[in-house]
């Protein structure tokens, strides 16, 4: 197959576009940055760049016409700076207009797509210490859950043009290298590690590895379509997160970060690290995929040792 990946050059970019690669498909790379995801994801079979501003800009509308699919990662690094005007604006544009323009194109090319795969964020259901959410769940009045949902309606979209549309709502990722986990590790390290804030908040987690495997399975199902989860099953809080994290790290876990550390330096943005949620991944285990990590520890343990 001839994929399209955005937002390839990212945590979860690199890995999928590695794994499609290693499968023989025909990779096609959207960055924002070519020159750098040719460096970062070695033998794609193109390398384009990513202006949602610029759609058509050197090949979108080329590579969309005579694609097989395409899977949708791309948009502003929520947690990467402080919440100002700004970057919510770049966080909701990256976003909704990126993937608008992707479907347009998709819309009016006379060869169809057969699959379109997007990222999403359980950021979608708010938060809350005592509901459950699954897929069927609505949408919060947060700012991040407003994002989500107007992102979601654009891919969803696609829909009226045939094609099968898949958003996979992401909990929060464990990798080494990249997201919470590697902010979390390094104080570990330094024996003063610890849950964040009061360590009450429910911390929906799943293992990069599961990530991958989630998109590939929906993927080369070519049936399944609509909303999937991606959160290990089970629940656990911060502080019992932190607690398993210091416990592999064999580091004790009693420092806190406190609260309003955290609201100095993401103001508003703080909210989605001192509050969760406790999300199932219902639709996800009915069409058969199957966690490949569900203890925390044993995940921890296959990233970090």
């Amino acid at each position: 197959m001839k994929v399209i990946v955005t937002g390839a050059t990212g945590l979860i970019g690199k890995k999928i576009a590695a794994g499609l690669i290693n499968c023989g498909e025909d990779v096609v790379v959207f960055s924002r940055n070519p020159k750098n995801a040719r460096k970062l994801i070695v033998n794609a079979a193109d390398y384009v760049y990513w202006n949602y501003e610029n759609p058509d800009n050197k090949g979108w509308t080329k590579h969309l016409t005579d694609a097989d699919a395409v899977i949708h990662l791309a948009g502003e690094n929520v947690m990467s700076r402080r919440w100002n005007r700004e970057h919510k604006d770049k966080i909701l544009k990256s976003r909704v207009l990126g993937t608008k323009s992707l479907v347009d194109i998709i819309a009016d090319s006379e060869n169809k797509l057969k699959s379109f795969i997007s990222a999403s964020a359980v950021g979608y259901y708010g938060y809350s210490e005592t509901d459950i959410f699954d897929e069927e769940s609505g949408a919060a009045n947060t700012f991040l859950a407003t994002v989500t949902e107007k992102w979601e309606k654009e891919v969803s979209a696609l829909q009226k043009s045939g094609v099968r549309e898949a958003r996979i709502r992401l909990g929060i990722v464990l990798d080494k290298n990249e997201g919470a986990l590697a902010k979390m590790v390094t104080p570990f390290k330094f024996f003063i590690g610890g849950p964040i804030g009061n360590g009450k908040q429910w911390f929906p987690w799943v293992h990069i590895d599961d990530v991958v495997g989630l998109f590939l399975f929906i993927l080369y199902s070519g049936t399944a379509e609509g909303v999937f989860n991606a959160v290990a099953p089970g629940f656990i809080t911060m502080r019992d997160f932190a607690k398993s994290l210091g416990s592999v790290m064999k580091r004790p876990s009693i420092f806190t970060v406190p609260s309003f550390a955290l609201k100095i330096l993401f103001g508003e943005g703080a909210a989605e690290v001192l509050n969760g949620q406790k999300v199932i991944s219902e639709r996800t285990e009915k069409i058969g995929y199957k966690f490949k990590f569900t203890n925390v520890e044993e995940a921890l343990k296959d990233i970090l040792l």
